[in-house]
């Protein structure tokens, strides 16, 4: 807490007047372009590694960057904090692209392989069962290239298994079948601070070089 508090008076003295401008404008409202899904892991910081300012993304973080799939109805199967945040942004805000982020060295991918029944923490256990069907496309022998560890391996293949959770929202696939709405899948390696995305054609997690992204912005001009 004494490192927070220190680094609110840093902010009010190095950073703040280069953004009180951003900030008064950003008052007015706000108008992200991104929603950004990550875990909560205090080791993954979207607006550092994305180079992002206030206002660029509107994020969802929770243990594992889960999504609980949506009812037949076009409500939530449970958990209705995260269908909330998408309804919202889809609806309100000028989202064009959603980005589902895993990362490596993930606790609660690593709490999966071991197995879910052995966790004490009822809320903890319940919670990661949205993670059960990229578990067992793991255990079916099902992996991408480039990963050895199991929990690595994992939380990749869990990226694309929560993509597809996305899809079973109404608004999503409305805005994807319109064709207003681009998902990506990103991973970032914590060990290197290198980021990935998913290259479909490829059925693997490309690295986001120089190279590669201007492939990627060549795509999305």
């Amino acid at each position: 807490m004494k490192k927070l508090i220190r680094g609110i008076v840093d902010f009010r003295e190095t950073v703040r007047p280069g953004y009180k401008d951003t900030f008064a404008r950003l008052a007015l409202g706000q108008r992200p372009d991104t929603l950004f899904i990550a875990c909560s892991d205090s080791r993954v910081v979207p607006n550092l590694f994305a180079s992002s300012d206030p206002g660029d993304l509107f994020v969802v973080r929770n243990v594992g960057n889960l999504i609980p799939p949506c009812g037949d109805q076009g409500h939530s199967a449970s958990d209705e904090s995260e269908a909330a945040a998408i309804e919202y942004a889809l609806l309100n805000l000028p989202i064009a692209e959603i980005v589902v982020c895993g990362h490596s060295e993930c606790s609660a991918m690593a709490a999966l392989v071991e197995g879910r029944k052995k966790i004490q923490a009822s809320n903890l256990k319940s919670w990661l069962r949205h993670g059960d069907k990229s578990l067992e496309q793991l255990n079916s022998g099902h992996s991408l290239p480039g990963q050895r560890e199991r929990h690595n391996q994992l939380s990749q293949l869990n990226v694309l298994e929560q993509m597809e959770h996305l899809r079973t929202y109404p608004v999503v696939s409305k805005r994807l079948q319109e064709g207003t709405l681009r998902l990506h899948g990103w991973w970032f390696d914590i060990r290197e601070a290198d980021v990935y995305e998913y290259e479909a054609k490829e059925n693997r997690f490309h690295l986001i070089d120089d190279d590669y992204a201007r492939l990627l912005i060549e795509r999305l001009e």
